[in-house]
């Protein structure tokens, strides 16, 4: 049930901390959410995230960014499952190491297959390879934001699970 919590708080906040809290482009829950679900919830229930964050993209992109729908939204819909397999290595591997590595190579993926994405579908870079590093240069200052984001929210959503364990939250049970 944690994991539908999660991608739920995740697509929310895509749109709500849009309008009540200024914060970094690219700083969200999403790849933590995925990580999570792919480790915690049901496999054959994967294209529920998948589905909800893709619409999720599509109602940003047309009305809220006023981007057009391109073909590119595939390859970040293809990364969303590719996030949620990720998690499934967590399965009997929650040990924190683990976890801040899936995060760190989902953070690191997103950037190169939608930069990779950008390059592809927009005629904003050459379709050359000089063009495709100049894509990937472009995108490095909203890396750092994806980046510390995954690590933070990453580490957030699995620890919550564990502290919901503790009866008083100090690591100690409580006493009787």
């Amino acid at each position: 049930m944690l994991a539908y919590i999660f991608v739920i708080l995740a697509i929310a906040s895509r749109f709500l901390i849009l309008k009540l809290v200024p914060h970094p482009w690219d700083f969200t829950p999403l790849a933590a959410s995925l990580l999570y679900f792919g480790a915690h919830g049901p496999r054959r229930q994967w294209w529920v995230p998948v589905a909800m964050f893709a619409a999720a993209d599509v109602v940003l992109n047309r009305f809220i960014y006023s981007y057009p729908l391109s073909w590119d939204l595939f390859i970040s819909w293809a990364w969303y499952a590719g996030a949620l397999y990720l998690g499934t290595r967590l399965r009997d591997r929650s040990k924190p190491v683990w976890v801040m590595g899936a995060a760190l190579t989902s953070s690191l993926s997103f950037f190169l297959v939608s930069n990779f994405g950008v390059w592809a579908a927009y005629n904003m870079y050459p379709k050359t390879l000089p063009g495709l590093i100049s894509c990937y240069v472009a995108g490095i200052p909203f890396y750092q934001h994806r980046f510390a984001g995954d690590l933070l929210f990453t580490a957030v959503l699995f620890s919550i699970p564990v502290l919901l364990k503790l009866p008083d939250g100090s690591g100690r049970k409580a006493a009787a």
